[in-house]
């Protein structure tokens, strides 16, 4: 079917192109027209944030709208005239911009002055949720306040909204693409043959890009879906098109003319690059069994971008070959002949590296390990959470309010916590006066009734950050031993603690799911008990040592990163991406591997081969991966950073250590007994072949 598909493609390589360039121009033009609507679902239901926050939005209490807050030092006193006169000015004109609904001023509340009486806060409520609020409004708010700083009044503007409109864009994408491409010359010694990989990329995502912001309109897709789509679409796309141009390469050295060899060249890589995008397609949708609803849309977003990118090597490439074979073709023979007038034999290295590793297997199997398993250490340690304004640059004005808030009124003020119950106002404060005897607890405000008095909601600030692990405890405290019945705990920092505890109850569910699907879809394609269970070890091992190196750098603070936990989704969507990544390979080399096995009947012989055959096009692309993915840890945003260096660490470790290493030691050990399935299950699977030597 892939060779059919491949030899249409060729011989029809302009209708091919022009349709690509017609569904790509048709998604960016409906896209642009219709516009996207990004939105976030960070609902939990059943856990005790969400009922709170469904309590607060069905009694109509204040607590339910997003704001910001506008954040005043002066070191004389906001009291004295001329400061309060200042203050106040500036609070008419941010009062009267658009996306404003009410501000209420420091001075209209004692407590949103310190004790000292020089930092002191304004709240500004906004007219809708954050993200409905347009970034220019948000600027201009933070504008029009901060211009108010001069002759020692400083003004500085904290709250989601205002993180939002500080963001910036970062080069990653470019700055990826530009060294996949050098990495490209390198490989093939030419600029011609190295550019068809990333164009099939660029195309496919391009195309996945336009889908997803047009189903954005019709279904929930997080606001930070298209920075990972471009992170996982570029990475794969090049390596999907990367693996068949290096079989298509080998085709014609071994003499056949272009077209047949983008015939052979699908009908073996091009099987591999199936079953690759099926295992990473099977990953990320994993994710559903989560339930989610914030990784949902992201998990079906990218799921849609493997599979595009995989037609785009099954479609596009072809058709690009149609075009440049005969270029390729003379440039692919010149080189061949310059090396072998050099005496160079292709991967002869690898060949010596297996034999190498054949030689002493066990002792190369257990340092690989040793070193996999030193790294996956700090991950027990990890702490899951989210990013807030005390993570944010230090130059930035969100950050600096962080930090006024937290000098004036103690470093919990930056995260409190929501009690709410249906009672009156009189147990409220009962419980007020049991609150502030509770250790961590620094400070409570009276009880705050709702509109229609129904509700009583009391804020407790905690002594410690709201990203201390002490914090953590006290919400756990609150719930269990202190809070009466019917008292709920919410508010964002416990919402952040409620999606990290629900995020682990259900990971081992998801891990299931995963490895399992995965595992059996091995299980039929190379007909071994025993490889799909290696694979999957050998899969969790990268993984955890990826999300070791993330908690070393971002946790505990290494190379001068600020410390903070890991956001709360990234254990999972790392284990998604990466355990159908490393699949990819895990499936190109064994499949090589499992076609010498087939032929000969010699295990050691079918690993050494093995490796020769794909040791240079795994390092490639595990490169090309790797200088993409790390790419993205120039991003300004915390999450594509964590994202980025977990990818590039897996990636890295997946190609070099397990795959050139650990694989071929282990299959070395199991000898014949790699391949061993038992007659009943061998009579019951059905046969497919995943690679067929080619003609």
């Amino acid at each position: 079917m892939f060779g059919r598909l491949a030899d249409w493609s060729y011989r029809r390589r302009w209708i091919a192109l022009g349709l690509w360039a017609l569904v790509l121009a048709a998604v960016t033009v409906a896209s642009r027209a219709v516009g996207t609507d990004y939105r976030n679902d960070f609902t939990l239901p059943g856990t005790q944030s969400q009922r709170a926050s469904d309590l607060l939005a069905e009694h109509g209490a204040a607590q339910t709208g997003d704001s910001l807050q506008i954040v005043v030092k002066a070191p004389g006193g906001l009291r004295a005239p001329d400061a309060e006169r200042r203050v106040r000015d500036m609070l008419g004109r941010v009062d009267g911009l658009p996306g404003v609904a009410a501000v209420r001023a420091p001075y209209d509340d004692a407590a949103a002055i310190s004790r000292d009486g020089t930092i002191g806060y304004a709240t500004v409520a906004l007219a809708g949720k954050a993200e409905s609020i347009p970034r220019d409004d948000v600027a201009r708010i933070v504008d029009t306040a901060r211009s108010a700083s001069a002759d020692g009044l400083r003004v500085e503007v904290g709250g989601e909204a205002a993180r939002g409109a500080e963001e910036s864009g970062g080069g990653a994408e470019g700055a990826g693409m530009l060294a996949a491409l050098v990495i490209l010359v390198l490989l093939f010694g030419s600029l011609v043959a190295a550019a068809l990989p990333l164009v099939t990329a660029l195309f496919a995502v391009g195309s996945a890009i336009g889908l997803i912001g047009l189903a954005s309109q019709v279904a929930t897709v997080a606001d930070f879906t298209p920075p990972i789509l471009m992170l996982v679409g570029l990475g794969v796309g090049v390596d999907y098109a990367l693996l068949v141009f290096h079989r298509y390469r080998q085709e014609l050295l071994d003499g056949a003319e272009p077209r047949d060899a983008a015939r052979r060249a699908l009908d073996a890589a091009g099987r591999t690059v199936f079953v690759a995008a099926c295992t990473v397609v099977i990953a990320l949708l994993g994710l559903i069994a989560l339930g989610l609803g914030a990784l949902q849309g992201v998990a079906v977003a990218v799921a849609l971008t493997v599979l595009v990118t995989m037609l785009a090597a099954l479609v596009l490439l072809p058709a690009l070959l149609g075009l440049f074979g005969g270029r390729i073709q003379r440039q692919v023979r010149r080189r061949a002949e310059r090396a072998a007038a050099r005496g160079r034999e292709p991967g002869a290295g690898w060949r010596r590296l297996a034999a190498a590793v054949q030689r002493r297997p066990l002792p190369a199997l257990l340092v690989a390990l040793a070193a996999l398993l030193a790294l996956s250490a700090p991950a027990l340690d990890m702490r899951l959470g989210f990013a807030d304004a005390g993570n944010d640059p230090a130059s930035t004005t969100t950050r600096k309010a962080y930090d006024l808030l937290a000098e004036g009124f103690g470093p919990g003020f930056n995260g409190p916590l929501v009690v709410v119950a249906e009672t009156d106002a009189a147990q409220a404060g009962r419980v007020r006066q049991v609150l502030e005897r509770t250790e961590g607890v620094a400070a409570t405000t009276p009880p705050l009734p709702s509109r229609d008095g129904a509700l009583h909601t009391l804020i407790v600030f905690p002594d410690a950050a709201p990203q201390d692990e002490r914090t953590a405890d006290l919400v756990h405290t609150l719930r269990e031993d202190v809070l009466p019945d019917g008292f709920l705990v919410g508010g964002p920092t416990a919402a952040t603690q409620d999606f990290s505890d629900t995020v682990a109850a259900r990971l081992p569910v998801f891990v299931a799911i995963v490895v399992g699907l995965s595992a059996l879809l091995l299980l039929v394609v190379f007909r071994s008990v025993l490889i799909p269970i290696k694979a999957a070890l050998l899969n969790l091992l990268s993984i955890a040592a990826s999300l070791g190196a993330i908690t070393l750098v971002f946790q505990d603070g290494r190379f001068g990163v600020p410390p903070g936990p890991i956001e709360a989704f990234i254990p999972v969507m790392i284990f998604a991406i990466v355990f159908g990544l490393s699949m990819d390979y895990e499936v190109f080399l064994l499949s090589r591997i499992h076609e010498e096995w087939t032929a000969a009947r010699d295990p050691g012989r079918a690993v050494r081969e093995g490796l020769t055959a794909t040791g240079q096009v795994i390092t490639a692309a595990g490169a090309i991966m790797i200088v993409v993915f790390a790419a993205f840890v120039l991003s300004p945003s915390r999450m594509l950073q964590q994202f980025g260096l977990g990818l590039a660490v897996a990636i890295l470790l997946d190609a070099v250590v397990i795959r050139c290493l650990i694989v071929p030691a282990v299959m070395q050990l199991l000898g014949r007994h790699a391949w061993w399935l038992p007659g009943p299950l061998a009579r019951r699977l059905p046969q497919v072949a995943l690679e067929r030597p080619a003609a």
